[in-house]
């Protein structure tokens, strides 16, 4: 099970995470409480263990912008909202395979559930450049941290039968105490919490942070299932 906590603005919580045992962590450059700059992160990742992937977190941002931040401060994956995700990630995925890092940056791209939902993953899933979707709530003002979850009972048939050619990843609304029925009840490739394992806003809680890892990874490994795409 694959493990992110988002949403990070200091050094401390960052590295929170990883020694709890997350394989990613991200950084919001996009409108937020949770906001940091691009100095802060460049500041942030070199100190920070080169295993675990390291995301940025961009809503209707450009490709240069996000071209530029990616290799400015060192991250590995980018996780993006957007009408034009298709063309975005295509060319990205063109301009960054040609960088140092070209090969270790994942692209996800987010969508929202909704009654669309199996219709927005086929549009992903014909996108070769994208590596997986990141499937979350929404409010009329927050296109994520929303602290919400959607309908899962109503989704686990779409997750379920995507799961084999998609890499789907849960977010919106997770916590501690609710990610091991998240898991069992949509069988995702991971997980992505930021408000959920918080003290305050922007400000992480190392006792949720460790027992929302334990959880999910307690869970996956018990739950009578495989995920069919490999990481």
């Amino acid at each position: 099970m694959w493990v992110k906590i988002c949403a990070n603005t200091s050094l401390e919580d960052a590295q929170l995470a990883i020694e709890a045992g997350a394989d990613a962590i991200g950084f919001v450059f996009a409108e937020s409480v949770r906001r940091v700059t691009p100095t802060q992160v460049r500041a942030i990742t070199p100190k920070l263990s080169r295993n675990v992937e390291k995301y940025g977190v961009f809503v209707d941002t450009g490709f240069e912008e996000i071209a530029g931040i990616v290799e400015e401060c060192g991250l590995t994956g980018v996780q993006f909202h957007g009408v034009n995700s298709p063309a975005l990630a295509a060319n990205l995925r063109e301009h960054l395979s040609k960088s140092q890092a070209g090969g270790l940056v994942r692209i996800l791209q987010v969508i929202h559930y909704g009654g669309d939902l199996e219709q927005q993953l086929q549009r992903a899933q014909a996108a070769s450049a994208i590596d997986g979707v990141l499937v979350d709530s929404r409010t009329a003002t927050l296109f994520g941290g929303t602290g919400r979850k959607f309908d899962w009972e109503a989704a686990s048939a779409t997750f379920r039968s995507t799961a084999s050619r998609l890499r789907m990843i849960l977010a919106g609304g997770l916590n501690p105490d609710n990610v091991g029925e998240a898991i069992r009840t949509l069988r995702p490739w991971g997980v992505d919490v930021a408000s959920g394992v918080e003290a305050a806003p922007g400000r992480k809680d190392p006792a949720k942070v460790k027992l929302f890892v334990e959880n999910a990874r307690i869970t996956a490994s018990t739950s009578i299932f495989e995920v069919a795409v490999e990481s």
